[in-house]
């Protein structure tokens, strides 16, 4: 009996996720999605915590519940960067395009580093390629790995 309750204790004391050491900056848009993200695991550690079996229970609930504290944070955390009020230069929030000197034409928004998805358009405010674009115009060119990078449109 006591060797299953180290076993399950193992089991559902799960480490934190790593929280960055860079400014949570974000976007009202990437706020309003870590405030959703914590409601829906609060909503599934809820649903865990009515499990009868204790065991069970536990095991279910640890993903929630770190999570909650993961999610819980980053909101208390979150700095709201408002939209840029001009696109003379690319700022936190700007969508920039930009062409590599390979002839890739690329399109990305710098946002927060919770809702950065490249696959979707967005990238982190703290990843090499918008660090380097960050306080370019139109028409400037940067290097970042090896490539050149040329704005061509900030919006």
């Amino acid at each position: 009996m006591k060797e299953e309750s180290a076993e399950t204790a193992s089991e559902t004391l799960l480490p934190d996720r790593p929280i960055s050491p860079h400014p949570n900056l974000v976007t009202q848009a990437g706020l309003k999605a870590l405030e959703q993200q914590l409601q829906e695991a609060r909503e599934a550690y809820d649903a865990a915590s009515t499990i009868e079996d204790t065991n069970e229970r536990r095991r279910q609930a640890a993903n929630p519940l770190r999570d909650v504290r993961y999610f819980a944070a980053r909101v208390r955390t979150a700095q709201l960067v408002p939209d840029p009020t001009s696109s003379d230069t690319v700022a936190f929030g700007s969508t920039v395009t930009f062409s590599r000197d390979d002839g890739r034409v690329q399109t990305y928004r710098i946002v927060g580093e919770d809702e950065a998805d490249p696959k979707t358009g967005s990238i982190s405010f703290v990843s090499p390629v918008a660090r380097t674009l960050m306080g370019k115009a139109i028409g400037d060119v940067t290097s970042v790995g090896g490539q050149e990078l040329e704005v061509i449109a900030i919006s």
